[in-house]
């Protein structure tokens, strides 16, 4: 009768100890010496998938090859990715599949803005995981710091601070920006006039709104030759874009076009085909193209042996950069990989080089590792790198 009663006892410990943990929190899996288990949502699925998925395969061929040479310090990543549609709601979900059942220490080299932003509350502030290197974002993530929040990604304003300044040194006096409606478009929109005034106080800057995602441009060419600018700046999504320059080449419109990092795509030069010759843009990254650069020879090779059918262009490389920016800062932890040692190796993270982005510095006031871009242009049906990466003028 008491061995039956300890044994009941026992028993009924053991299920609050249990209650009790799960309460807590801890129903994920357990935490791995071996192991640094990561997160990440991309648009798998959906109108922006031509975004998650290469970006997604560029990152997953840098983890690849860092596992295949032994891991981070001995431990080997795992990365567990999640389709998000591009949707908020189906991130905030993911987010706590990610932290809760699936235990990461960190969301990792993922994208979207209003999608990242809208899991903040639970992942950085009730849940304490930092979000690293993320694709997208506003001067708002940054300013001021936001504990564990670290970015790599110069900021849309900051490339049309980079663009406006750009047409003015090239002689442009009438610059015409056409952007897509959305307010995140029209506030990028907004920083090309003050840099293009503050190089050339007599330039004229006038913008021109499309409506997202309209796929005919003849009205808009129409518009933009009436206007007669020296320059045009897109601030388009790609295919968007493409759609401006191939219905330009066919109305005989031969004014400068210039674009954002989302323009310097792949995708624009096979959808936009010979009329894409010429345009110029900013990147974050230097040009997949240049082979005779020992970082970029690494990428392309690792997307060859571990992403098969996936080309080795921009947005596979913004994820490889993201993804070895990460490995790089993780190097230094000294012990445990845990959510609180990867912020803290973020705030002291100096000259972090990927080889292939701009070098990045953190600290702990400063979150955003780097304002600078690269110039890129198109010639031969190719994205040529132009010179060194280099600092967009301040905004205000």
């Amino acid at each position: 009768m008491r061995r039956r009663t300890t044994r009941s006892l026992i028993a009924a410990a053991t299920a609050l100890l249990a209650l009790a943990a799960s309460a807590c929190g801890t129903g994920g899996p357990a935490a791995r010496d071996d192991i640094i288990r990561i997160g990440a949502w991309y648009p798998l699925t959906g109108a922006l998938a031509s975004f998650g998925i290469p970006e997604r395969a560029g990152a997953d061929a840098y983890f690849k090859s860092v596992n295949a040479r032994g891991g981070i310090n001995g431990r080997k990543i795992d990365w567990v990715v999640k389709d998000n549609a591009y949707d908020p709601q189906q991130t905030v979900q993911i987010a706590r599949r990610l932290v809760d059942q699936d235990g990461v220490v960190a969301i990792v080299a993922t994208n979207g803005t209003a999608q990242s932003q809208a899991t903040f509350p639970f992942v950085l502030e009730q849940s304490k995981v930092p979000v690293l290197n993320t694709l997208g974002g506003d001067a708002s993530w940054y300013q001021p710091a936001r504990d564990g929040l670290f970015g790599i990604q110069t900021l849309y304003e900051d490339q049309a601070s980079a663009l406006g300044q750009w047409a003015a040194r090239d002689g442009a006096k009438k610059v015409l920006v056409v952007h897509s409606d959305p307010a995140a478009f029209v506030n990028v929109a907004k920083e090309i006039g003050p840099a293009a005034r503050k190089t050339d106080p007599s330039v004229r800057v006038k913008s021109l709104s499309v409506k997202f995602q309209t796929t005919d441009y003849s009205p808009v060419i129409s518009k933009v030759k009436r206007e007669k600018p020296d320059a045009v700046v897109v601030i388009l999504a790609a295919a968007e874009a493409a759609a401006y320059l191939k219905e330009a080449k066919l109305q005989g419109l031969s004014t400068p076009v210039y674009g954002y990092a989302p323009v310097a795509a792949q995708s624009t030069l096979t959808l936009a085909g010979k009329a894409a010759e010429g345009v110029k843009a900013v990147q974050l990254v230097k040009s997949p193209n240049d082979d005779d650069d020992p970082a970029i020879k690494e990428f392309r090779s690792a997307m060859a042996k571990y992403e098969r059918g996936q080309p080795a262009d921009f947005i596979t490389l913004w994820g490889w950069a993201a993804a070895k920016a990460f490995v790089e800062i993780a190097k230094t932890i000294d012990g445990p990989v845990t959510s609180q040692s990867l912020t803290a190796a973020y705030q002291k993270a100096r000259a972090v080089d990927t080889g292939v982005a701009p070098v990045l510095n953190f600290s702990a006031g400063n979150h955003l590792g780097t304002r600078d871009v690269q110039k890129v242009v198109v010639r031969d049906g190719r994205w040529e790198s132009q010179g060194d990466f280099f600092t967009p003028p301040a905004r205000h």
